[in-house]
């Protein structure tokens, strides 16, 4: 057991828990007011992009809904980002007018942005800023952010409504109803927590079952007001006014273990003036399901090892191992870019991992005896048994396979993503959280195979692994990006979408005069959000209660 405690000891050393700032998730919610369009005759349909700077680049995290021709947009979508009292965090919200043919960015209209970093959204709580558009105000227009921490409870909850008989507020056809929930918060203002899809001309509307986290829904007070509206949607933005109840969450936990619970719907206006008036409809909530958020630590502590796999590029773009200007040159004083990169991430994955074993897998050279083009060999030779003993043991295989080795090519990296994912789904076998894989691969070019390789990453979305692209040496990446997702989703040559993301693409250029530590921060960020983003999506449990994880579970 000696062992395995030293492993949790480092993980949450690595992890900094015990000697950096706390790290906080915070809930960001995002309006405009007075957004105008190119085209002066119709209103807009705007869509907020969040994006983050790192290194220099602004890349996307997170994008909300499109609201349909709407000046003054409320958006239901919120951003959920890390927040590290001890990095300065700089956000760019981009408003875009999507036009309803395309989702993409390519024909979208830009109608003003803001910059500022987290940590002004978090100490001011709310922050309003005009939008700019080329250095100059957009109009009047103006974006409001509002931040809100995530304490530490971050279950979330399903909710499943639907509505019968509601007035009927069309002439010609049947009210299109939707639904918005608010939060009343302590000083009476009201928070938009979710807004339902439209369900087109249907008095009785079953609408779509959503997720929202308990915090979110109710600041962890389950005796909060709830206020419930319900509308019918006009497609001029002026949508009218069905009803109103209000609720509890503690209420909405009654729909538990199939029961219902019912509200009936009523206009304060009709209500006055009509003699026998009931309601304007009866809303049902079908369904309440309390999902337990499990963290990072509660998985690693409860015994989940992370499988760390290399694969390295020997193509002949690398040049020839024995010129000191190839990306494999070994000098004697000082680590080339691949050793550096391999070291840096392998170093912090290693803490995760009991029997320090990696397997490590080379592609795009011809290896003897026969001298055939693999794209998936052991770089120890021996393909029974690719593991190396510890990260020196992988530096020590490499430096021995090179003068053995013909570089050639192509660049194909879809057989080891492959090769990996095949382990990684036998341990979906299991149905719990004891292995998940993480391949990280060394490349100096431009993949040859982007189609095999989108099918192979989509492929492996469903499975316990993610995969880190290291790019090495000066050559064009661009196209490498759109592994870590093009319009936001990396979808495979059929239009599959990858169920999560789970690809890290970092050109080693970006990081050539940092520390090691940069790099391996930037490539493993991702990581503990996406184990738990596997285990929770598929409901798959930590394996072992540890101390840690039943000190912070709230009980309900």
């Amino acid at each position: 057991m000696k062992k395995m405690s030293n492993i949790y000891e480092s993980a949450a050393n690595t992890l900094g828990i015990f000697n950096s700032p706390c790290l906080t998730k915070v809930e960001l919610r995002v309006a405009c007011k007075g957004i105008s369009d190119r085209d002066a005759l119709s209103k807009p349909d705007p869509c907020v992009i969040l994006k983050m700077q790192s290194h220099g680049q602004w890349f996307e995290v997170d994008r909300t809904e499109v609201i349909r021709t709407c000046i003054n947009p409320v958006f239901s979508k919120l951003f959920t980002v890390d927040f590290y009292f001890e990095e300065v965090q700089r956000l760019r919200f981009e408003v875009h007018d999507i036009s309803s043919n395309h989702n993409g960015l390519k024909e979208a209209d830009f109608l003003g942005g803001m910059e500022c970093t987290l940590g002004q959204i978090v100490s001011q709580r709310k922050l309003s800023k005009s939008l700019l558009k080329h250095g100059n105000t957009a109009g009047k227009s103006s974006i409001t952010v509002i931040a809100e921490e995530l304490s530490g409870n971050d279950d979330y909850v399903e909710l499943s409504f639907s509505a019968r008989k509601l007035d009927d507020k069309d002439f010609f056809s049947k009210s299109d109803p939707f639904l918005e929930i608010f939060r009343v918060n302590d000083d009476a203002t009201q928070q938009l927590v979710h807004r339902t899809e439209v369900v087109m001309n249907n008095l009785n509307p079953a609408w779509k079952t959503f997720k929202v986290s308990v915090n979110s829904l109710c600041s962890g007070d389950q005796d909060r007001r709830l206020k419930c509206i319900v509308w019918d949607w006009d497609s001029n933005g002026k949508h009218d006014f069905i009803g109103e109840f209000s609720s509890t969450f503690k209420e909405m936990r009654g729909a538990m273990e199939g029961r219902q619970v019912q509200w009936e719907c009523i206009n304060p206006k009709y209500k006055v003036k009509k003699k026998n008036y009931k309601n304007s409809g009866i809303v049902i909530l079908n369904q309440c399901k309390i999902h337990k958020m499990h963290s990072f630590l509660d998985y690693i502590m409860g015994g989940c090892q992370i499988q760390f796999t290399v694969a390295i590029d020997f193509t002949a773009s690398n040049g020839d191992p024995r010129n000191s200007c190839s990306l494999h040159y070994i000098h004697p004083y000082q680590p080339n870019e691949y050793l550096k990169a391999l070291v840096a991430v392998g170093e912090i994955c290693q803490d995760y991992d009991s029997d320090k074993m990696f397997p490590a897998f080379g592609f795009g050279a011809r290896i003897p005896p026969e001298y055939k083009v693999s794209h998936d060999f052991a770089i120890n030779f021996n393909e029974d048994n690719p593991e190396c003993a510890g990260i020196q043991g992988v530096v020590e295989a490499y430096q021995s396979c090179l003068p053995k080795l013909q570089l050639y090519g192509p660049t194909n990296i879809a057989p080891i993503i492959q090769k990996v994912a095949k382990s990684a789904s036998e341990e979906t076998n299991t149905k719990e959280a004891s292995q998940y894989f993480i391949l990280l691969i060394l490349t100096d070019g431009v993949i040859t195979d982007m189609a095999d390789t989108r099918e192979a990453i989509v492929h492996a979305s469903h499975l316990p692994m993610s995969v880190i692209i290291v790019g090495v040496g000066n050559a064009d990446f661009s196209d490498m990006q759109m592994l870590d997702g093009d319009d936001g989703i990396l979808r495979s040559p059929k239009g599959e979408p990858v169920l999560r993301d789970i690809v890290q693409f970092v050109p080693f250029r970006n990081f050539k005069h940092a520390s090691p530590a940069a790099l391996a921060k930037s490539v493993l960020a991702e990581v503990p959000n996406q184990v738990v983003d596997y285990y929770n999506g598929k409901g798959i449990k930590p394996k072992c209660m540890s101390e840690y994880e039943s000190s912070r579970t709230l009980a309900p």
